[in-house]
């Protein structure tokens, strides 16, 4: 009778299971929106654009990009909030996504419960930057600067809340100096008022700046990582020159409306650090210093909720807020 019950247990499992097994194997059976709440050629949408291709040859289906940028990814993370949890629209973001729930007094939708973390793509390591026309060649004789002339020198970000605003915000933070902040719609505006001479200064992902900095147009001073950057031979981080203690190590990553059925997570999980794991991918996204991140969900989704709680106590902090 046992034998009987248990055969009868397993029959009935594996027929609970079958329709599941079967949407992760037919997945995707049409093309996949992408939501990127980023304008094209910032660091989000070349990371995605990179591993957006590996996905679309290897399952058979295009993974279509949807730039949607505005109010610092607000607008792009509406629209996948609201979306059918099925798969089939998905978001690429950065840690900016977590500073917006702090930074905006209302929010059309709730950061933790409305989305779920599919996998991490990159590292988002940001350096402090400065146009040559500022006469400074060290972080410390910046931040003398910046002393010297409070509220004068202007640095840009992609927008509040954005990890080049919190970069900065973080350094003024742990030294008292007073700059003021230039917000863009992303990070190619943000770079481009910096190399016009717009704004002055900016801690901008290194991927967005580094053609400017090995033409001369812009300088390094130090950057927010805790271990200098391979792409950046000989400036030092932040912390070793002259701000002991900064570290800032935001990431992009890859999200999906909460509800969406694990066996699809798992499935665009498992690409997704496929083609991290690609040769030519990886030698593409570490030439930019936008190091690969291959991650499960279980620690995406930790991660995300440890990041939320840092970055509260960060906006919190600098008293940033916007209406």
């Amino acid at each position: 009778m046992k034998n009987v019950l248990h055969v009868t247990a397993v029959i009935l499992t594996a027929a609970l299971l079958a329709p599941f097994a079967a949407v992760a194997q037919s997945y995707p059976a049409k093309p996949v929106r992408v939501v990127i709440p980023w304008p094209p050629g910032g660091s989000n949408d070349v990371v995605g654009r990179l591993v957006l291709q590996k996905l679309s040859e290897w399952m058979g289906q295009q993974f279509v990009v949807d730039n949607r940028p505005g109010a610092s990814g607000v607008v792009g993370s509406d629209v996948v909030a609201k979306a059918a949890p099925d798969g089939y629209t998905i978001m690429i973001h950065s840690t900016t996504h977590l500073g917006n729930a702090h930074l905006y007094k209302k929010l059309p939708y709730d950061t933790l419960k409305d989305f779920t973390g599919v996998g991490l793509l990159s590292a988002q390591p940001g350096v402090l930057t400065v146009h040559p026309s500022l006469p400074v060649k060290s972080v410390k004789e910046f931040i003398a600067l910046a002393k010297a002339r409070p509220g004068q020198i202007l640095y840009s970000s992609s927008g509040n809340g954005s990890a080049p605003h919190l970069q900065m915000a973080l350094l003024i933070s742990m030294t008292g100096i007073k700059i003021t902040h230039v917000p863009y719609k992303g990070g190619v505006p943000q770079v481009t008022a910096l190399v016009s001479g717009e704004t002055q200064a900016s801690f901008a992902t290194i991927s967005t700046v580094i053609a400017h900095i090995r033409n001369g147009k812009l300088r390094p001073l130090g950057v927010g990582s805790v271990k200098p950057s391979k792409t950046l031979p000989g400036v030092p981080t932040i912390s070793d020159a002259g701000v002991p203690g900064y570290e800032m190590a935001p990431w992009i990553g890859v999200y999906a409306p909460a509800g969406t059925p694990r066996n699809i997570i798992d499935r665009l999980n498992s690409e997704i650090n496929k083609a991290l794991a690609q040769p030519d991918i990886v030698q593409k996204l570490e030439s930019q210093a936008l190091d690969p991140l291959p991650s499960t969900p279980e620690e995406f989704n930790a991660r995300i909720k440890a990041d939320y709680e840092k970055y509260g106590k960060l906006i919190k902090l600098i008293g940033a807020k916007i209406e």
